[in-house]
């Protein structure tokens, strides 16, 4: 390599690191989307990440297999006309979720908002624009979830809670201990199914096939809160799991804060 390809080379990995970006870290850290292995039903699924990294960058995907409890969270985007009826539902249960939301949700749905608020859900952070985390520099990373915290407590006086979820599930290691950096602790999850989709929302009856058999000790779920499908089956999928013995947990109480 010629002398003055080095100094260009080390101009641009100097400057990167000035800006505060992760290019230099997305080299030699993994960077991953969330995915699970499934590989007995009924029993929590491998994760990408082992439980003492995790535990090392703050973040949690399944919770203890010693207790029949279960941590439903829900994830938004924007409104698609089911969140009122799943806090209909959750309020029938007496079960508290946790609802991940972005700025856009937060921005044209202040009313739920206070809703979930009032009615002693957690609103957590899924970012204010939703974008692939990993790619962003570090002050671009602190903007997207400072900034929602400032219109959080714009519209119900309180303070969000600190827990993040990445969007997508795109994540890296220089992300989660980011994150952490700034008060959150990151949750993933260790049970979903393919509801996002609303061109092609799957049948309730696909629905409980595919969440049920895999229902585990601990599990994180998550479901979104645009599908359709989620909003009328919610009932009696909740009713199912209470009747297998399962009650849920706050994330407070997963993290033992």
């Amino acid at each position: 390599m010629r002398r003055r390809d080095i100094f260009i080379l080390a101009g641009a990995l100097i400057l990167a690191l000035v800006l505060g970006g992760w290019v230099l870290a997305s080299a030699v850290v993994e960077t991953g989307s969330w995915g699970l292995s499934f590989q007995t039903e009924g029993q929590p699924p491998a994760a990408p990440l082992s439980a003492g990294t995790l535990e090392d960058l703050g973040a949690v995907y399944v919770g203890s297999g010693s207790e029949k409890v279960l941590y439903l969270t829900f994830d938004a985007g924007y409104e698609n006309g089911c969140t009122a009826q799943i806090l209909d539902t959750l309020g029938k249960h007496n079960i508290k979720a946790a609802f991940f939301l972005v700025g856009h949700y937060m921005q044209t749905n202040a009313d739920l908002v206070r809703r979930m608020e009032a009615e002693g859900h957690t609103v957590a952070n899924h970012s204010m624009h939703h974008p692939d985390m990993t790619k962003l520099t570090e002050a671009e990373f602190k903007a997207e979830l400072t900034e929602l915290e400032d219109l959080y407590r714009d519209i119900t006086g309180g303070e969000l809670a600190k827990f993040y979820r990445p969007p997508q599930g795109i994540y890296s290691e220089a992300t989660l201990k980011a994150a952490k950096d700034l008060g959150y602790r990151t949750v993933f999850w260790s049970l979903a199914y393919a509801d996002w989709d609303n061109d092609k929302q799957p049948t309730a009856q696909y629905a409980l096939e595919k969440l049920l058999p895999r229902t585990h000790d601990g599990a994180v779920i998550l479901l979104h809160s645009t599908s359709a499908t989620n909003a009328a089956v919610l009932d009696e999928l909740l009713t199912k799991w209470e009747e297998m013995g399962y009650r849920f947990g706050t994330l407070d109480a997963l993290f033992k804060l």
